[in-house]
């Protein structure tokens, strides 16, 4: 098995480039990561790393609360690339989601900068199931903790943070799940269901540079 290291994802995943002290340079970030500006290099380079992530072969590195964190974009989003418009991309949600829970238990998440931590609160809401809106509200909590620790230049940006867990949480409460994914998923749609399809305003494809906060 080749040698896959936490500290190869935190580098790609976090630069220390100083994109926190600017609040543009942090959105663009964001931008970068959500709409799928990381997916060459993650297929070019990271291809392995995330199969050996989903076989179960990094679980050892949730020993410690960086491994944890690294493990986590291995599971939650480094699928998202790989694997994209493929049932794969949800397939290790699951995990990834009982990863970041049990991180918030067991204190791993505590030390971590706040958009390290929002990579855990990402990964809760991201994973569907019976107890789903239950996540989703005790999230409502942890956002507040996350964003209440973002300072100048980034403070704005926390309300659009609480804004966009409330909007998860209203999609939750409304079908239970996440409507984008059914056709990829293979689930048909119910009317409304279509409706918000046919809307294509989701969560996950807002961008985030040049936006102001919402409210």
């Amino acid at each position: 098995m080749t040698d896959h290291r936490a500290e190869e994802v935190l580098d790609l995943w976090f630069p220390d480039n100083g994109h926190w002290l600017d609040r543009e340079a942090h959105a663009r970030f964001w931008d970068e990561r959500m709409q799928g500006g990381m997916d060459a290099v993650i297929c070019e380079r990271f291809a392995g790393l995330t199969e050996a992530a989903a076989r179960g072969q990094l679980d050892h590195w949730a020993e410690t609360p960086r491994g944890r964190l690294a493990l986590l974009i291995a599971l939650d989003q480094f699928p998202r690339s790989l694997w994209r418009d493929t049932p794969g991309a949800f397939a290790q949600d699951i995990k990834a989601c009982r990863l970041a829970l049990e991180g918030v238990a067991n204190g791993a998440f505590d030390g971590l900068a706040p958009w390290e931590q929002t990579f855990f609160v990402i990964s809760i809401s991201h994973c569907e199931g019976p107890d789903h809106l239950e996540r989703m509200r005790m999230l409502g909590i942890l956002t507040d903790r996350v964003a209440s620790r973002l300072k100048e230049p980034l403070l704005e940006m926390a309300e659009r943070f609480r804004s966009q867990t409330a909007r998860v949480t209203g999609i939750i409460e409304r079908f239970g799940r996440h409507p984008h994914r059914n056709a990829v998923l293979g689930r048909l749609s119910t009317p409304e269901e279509e409706a918000y399809i046919a809307t294509g305003d989701f969560p996950h494809v807002r961008k985030v540079a040049g936006e102001a906060a919402e409210v």
